[in-house]
């Protein structure tokens, strides 16, 4: 069964920590991106999000947003917790990254 609740890293060095869920699958946590290792600036910061019943299909999808405490930016995430053969979870996820824009001829390059 795929269940987010505890520590995740992942291939680039992020590191998430996810609460235990809660009755309506809704879960927080905090995220601190790889490249913070040794950097004082960059800050731990909450995650928000839930996931679908792990008790309804074997590989539940799952989404999150952080909002990130060093910068005037927001970053979502999408994606869907696979079981391996060996038993070990892993998460797969697509994200959005959202910077506050000077203006709106800037937002054609505030999201990646």
């Amino acid at each position: 069964q795929c269940v987010l609740s505890g520590s995740w890293r992942s291939d680039s060095g992020c590191r998430m920590v996810v609460s235990i869920l809660s009755k309506d699958s809704s879960f927080t946590g905090s995220y601190l991106p790889g490249p913070a290792d040794g950097d004082p600036d960059i800050l731990t910061s909450p995650l928000e999000g839930s996931q679908q019943d792990a008790g309804l299909v074997p590989n539940p999808t799952f989404s999150f947003t952080v909002r990130w405490q060093f910068r005037a930016r927001t970053t979502a995430f999408l994606g869907q917790c696979y079981v391996g053969t060996n038993g070990e979870e892993t998460l797969h996820t697509v994200w959005l990254l959202r910077e506050a824009a000077d203006s709106p001829a800037d937002d054609w390059k505030a999201t990646r």
